[in-house]
């Protein structure tokens, strides 16, 4: 019997999810590339997977804005719009802290999550996923970029077509007959729409968090299978390598879905995990001392000639509509202040396309007070030190928005990376030396950016 679909409201887009079975630990499921939360039920294999899951708390399953019984939107979610809808379903369920499952694609954001709002995940678990899907040197197992416009044009092209749906039925579930691979491609074909897929294809290709790695500190587990392709095996060794204290268990296997194939190792695997991490948890959350931030810096571009020419009581006076204007934005963009240090803000935020949009309505908006700012941003883990947000992440978003011109927003290449699907574009910078901060930065400055909230 197909559970109830229920629907939580992100902002102005409604999420399709579902609550299956019952227990004290709720269980949260990031889906793979696309989702369907009631055509997966018309999937034999898949709705025991579910049913098999949902004996272990009770399982939360969601579609992400754009796919399945979600909402259709124009242009393609970013990492950050997609924790937006993930707290959204976790909230109208009534779900205060998961374990976070992210299954491929939904991997990075689920590691995102986990990274920004340690006080909601219990657990994370990482199946079958990967960090990057571009190739570097040190990242032997992305792809290069001509693979991936490849493929991009090739979802874009064949996407919903009998033949397409059928071979990347196969392809995710190799060890299986028609029983699965029918229903399977007629879920992924109702899932999105081509263009749809194609924009997600895009984005995918554009994310990584390999930066934020190290800023996970909850329970992790890292699994995959023995004879995925090398992309996933390779991307699930790096996730466990770079998160602190995460476990990489290896399980029999061929198929790239979890619920395919022999699924009992791969299910014991993580029930054993979900058992020990719960009863090693501790009942009372404390705040976080670490967690993922992005930090903005803004400072007024000649402040000293400014002051001069107006007089000790003009600035004054200039100085508190500044303070207050900035102030209303970062409401607006659910920034919080933390110094305001002579004519400058210091603010973090849970979104680095969120800051980057606050920047720029910050720096039009001054125009009205006949003046300019700078702005540089950054992403990384801040630490509270005796109530106050520090770390070596500050001390780079400083040394960022140090090199910003007059009414620029320049960020540091974590932020470009996890923005990716946002709208924002980005006109690259010389590498840079930050002082006291150790080897070559990559730096863009914000070209185009539409001010939303």
């Amino acid at each position: 019997m197909t559970p109830e679909t229920r629907y939580a409201r992100s902002g102005d887009v409604s999420i399709a999810y579902q609550v299956v079975g019952e227990g004290e630990r709720d269980i949260v499921l990031v889906p793979g590339f696309v989702s369907h939360v009631e055509l997966s039920w018309t999937v034999p294999k898949m709705a025991a997977y579910y049913t098999h899951l949902a004996t272990f708390g009770r399982l939360i399953l969601f579609d992400k804005r754009g796919t399945g019984m979600s909402d259709r939107v124009s242009g393609t979610p970013s990492l950050e719009t997609r924790m937006d809808d993930l707290r959204a379903v976790m909230d109208a369920a009534g779900s205060e802290q998961a374990a976070v499952l992210g299954v491929s694609e939904g991997g990075p954001m689920s590691t995102l999550f986990a990274a920004t709002y340690p006080e909601r995940v219990w657990a994370l678990v990482l199946i079958s996923s990967f960090a990057s899907q571009r190739w570097s040197p040190d990242y032997p197992w992305g792809e290069t970029d001509e693979a991936r416009r490849r493929e991009e044009e090739e979802t874009g092209r064949d996407w919903g077509t009998p033949g397409f749906s059928i071979e990347l039925a196969k392809h995710l579930a190799p060890s299986e007959d028609d029983a699965t691979w029918q229903p399977l491609a007629a879920l992924v074909r109702q899932a999105a729409s081509p263009g749809a897929a194609a924009a997600l294809d895009r984005m995918n290709n554009e994310i990584d968090v390999r930066p934020i790695l190290p800023a996970v500190h909850t329970p992790t587990l890292v699994l995959n299978r023995d004879g995925d392709s090398d992309f996933i095996r390779g991307g699930s060794g790096y996730l466990a390598a770079h998160i602190p204290g995460a476990r990489h268990v290896e399980v029999p296997g061929v198929d790239h879905a979890p619920f395919a194939g022999n699924t009992r190792p791969l299910l014991m695997e993580i029930e054993s995990f979900l058992d020990a991490t719960w009863a090693d948890r501790e009942w009372e959350s404390p705040v976080p001392e670490r967690q993922l931030a992005t930090v903005l810096f803004t400072d007024i571009v000649g402040s000293t000639a400014k002051a001069v020419e107006l007089g000790d009581a003009g600035w004054r006076r200039l100085v508190e509509a500044h303070h207050s204007l900035v102030r209303r934005l970062l409401t607006r963009f659910r920034g919080t202040e933390h110094d305001t240090a002579g004519d400058g803000f210091f603010a973090t935020f849970d979104g680095p396309a969120r800051a980057i949009s606050c920047a720029r309505a910050i720096s039009d908006s001054v125009h009205a007070l006949d003046l300019e700012i700078r702005a540089g941003v950054h992403t990384g883990e801040c630490e509270q030190i005796d109530g106050k947000v520090g770390g070596i992440a500050v001390n780079i978003g400083a040394r960022v928005a140090a090199l910003a011109g007059p009414g620029e927003v320049v960020v540091s290449s974590t932020v470009k990376d996890l923005v990716a699907g946002s709208g924002i574009t980005f006109l690259e910078r010389e590498p840079v030396e930050l002082k006291g901060i150790p080897g070559e930065w990559r730096i863009f400055a914000v070209d185009d950016v539409p001010v939303r909230s």
